[in-house]
């Protein structure tokens, strides 16, 4: 390097411009402004700044204090084990049935349909459908003008007919009496007879005579058969004229019968059917007015089978209710045939139900059950309750172990069984608390919570 190298150059300062002095001032004031902003701004962030961090500090306090809580119930819920929920009932005590349910028709007592006995116009109908009637009632009434008018007839035959009689009669009275003059001839003939047979016998008299009262007798006894032979013939025509009258006295009975049945009367007791026919219309005999049913009583047809022949007795109590379940009333068995259907192996049996109230109808379906026997104070718990192990039967009882409930098996005997019920015969004891849902999961000692507890 050469020594002139080493030497600065020194160069002399440009010259600034001059500057206007206005100029100069207005933007010293701008900037003055312009520091004042800032430090504005400056301040905002830090009060913005400040507030976050308090938000931020109170947001990770409320955290962690959450977090502290869920960790407390945690450890708490791990110390004790949460239990099965299960429902829980009581054992309660009721009057068992030991029952079999049949279906079947009632059937009236009795029932019949009322026909006209003549023909005729009804005049005049005296009862309404449905009413209620006593033996003997009248029911309707039929035209009798024929009737009638064959009854005058028939009486004015029986008049004749009691003339002709009273004629026979008088005729046969006044045969009677000649036949009686014609006998006391005869038997004086025959006195005559003896007295001039004896005289002519002794020679007192002469044969001329004895001949005389043998004629005269002769003639008497004639007289006297002859008088006989009339009073048959009178006492045939009396006969006859007897039984013309009798028969027209029948005639006139009969169209009187026939006239009372003109008015037609109820049977028996009992409630009136349907009424087809009309007041006005003509009827034939033999055609249909009406019905009546007696339903005081109605019978319902029962097959018990055989196996329950042991308990068939009669007075047995019978419930009845119709399709719906609604009850309708209680009958007793009232009839056991004495022999088994060969076909069914089946005792026929009639069960009899009171109707005092006629709510019952004659045909109507019922559903009935027979009571054999009652079981007071029986324990019973509801079905669902009970667990079925192969043979074993038993329920769950809640047991207290430690403040923890646990479900303890409790093996039981079963006896009747009934829609939600079943009887207890072994087991429990009345009032005791049994599980009754909720059993799915459960086991021996499994821990439970009872469903509505705290």
């Amino acid at each position: 390097m050469s020594p002139q190298s080493s030497k600065k150059t020194i160069e002399a300062p440009e010259k600034q411009p001059e500057v206007d002095k206005d100029s100069s001032l207005e933007q010293e004031q701008e900037l003055k402004t312009l520091v004042k902003h800032r430090q504005k701004s400056r301040n905002w962030w830090k009060i913005w700044g400040a507030i976050a961090l308090l938000g931020g500090l109170g947001f990770g306090g409320w955290w962690w204090w959450q977090e502290y809580n869920s960790s407390s119930e945690t450890t708490t819920e791990q110390s004790q084990p949460r239990g099965t929920p299960v429902e829980l009932g009581v054992a309660e005590t009721t009057t068992v049935e030991e029952t079999s349910e049949f279906v079947g028709n009632l059937e009236a007592e009795k029932t019949s349909s009322i026909e006209s006995e003549t023909e005729g116009r009804i005049e005049e109908i005296y009862v309404r459908e449905g009413q209620q009637v006593a033996a003997g009632s009248a029911i309707a009434r039929i035209s009798a003008e024929q009737t009638q008018t064959e009854i005058e007839r028939a009486r004015s035959s029986v008049n004749a007919a009691q003339a002709a009689q009273e004629t026979a009669r008088a005729e046969l009275q006044a045969l009677i009496a000649e036949r009686s003059s014609a006998q006391a001839d005869v038997n004086l003939q025959q006195e005559q007879y003896r007295r001039i047979s004896g005289l002519v016998g002794q020679g007192a008299l002469a044969r001329q005579e004895l001949d005389r009262v043998t004629r005269d007798l002769e003639a008497a006894r004639a007289a006297l058969n002859a008088t006989n032979q009339r009073i048959a013939a009178a006492q045939a025509r009396f006969n006859q004229a007897q039984a013309t009258l009798e028969q027209r006295q029948a005639d006139v009975e009969l169209l009187q019968e026939q006239l009372q049945d003109n008015t037609i009367v109820a049977p028996f007791a009992g409630v009136i059917g349907d009424i087809p026919v009309k007041e006005g219309e003509y009827l034939q005999s033999g055609d249909d007015l009406t019905s009546i049913t007696a339903n005081q009583d109605l019978d319902l047809r029962l097959a018990i089978p055989i196996e329950r022949t042991a308990d068939l007795r009669l007075g047995l109590t019978v419930e009845a209710e119709d399709s719906r379940g609604n009850y309708l009333g209680t009958g007793r068995i009232s009839f056991i045939a004495p022999q088994v259907d060969t076909e069914s192996q089946a005792i026929a049996a009639k069960a009899t139900f009171p109707n005092p109230n006629g709510e019952l109808r004659d045909g109507q379906f019922v559903r009935s059950r027979i009571i054999w026997q009652e079981r007071p104070n029986a324990v019973v718990i509801p079905t669902t309750a009970i667990v079925y192990e192969g043979e074993e039967r038993f329920v769950y009882l809640p047991v207290d172990r430690e403040g923890q409930l646990i479900a303890q098996k409790q093996p039981i005997q079963l006896g009747l069984e009934r829609e939600t019920t079943t009887e207890v015969t072994e087991g429990l004891q009345p009032g005791t608390e049994i599980v009754i849902s909720g059993m799915q999961k459960l086991f021996d000692g499994a821990p439970i919570t009872p469903l509505g507890g705290d």
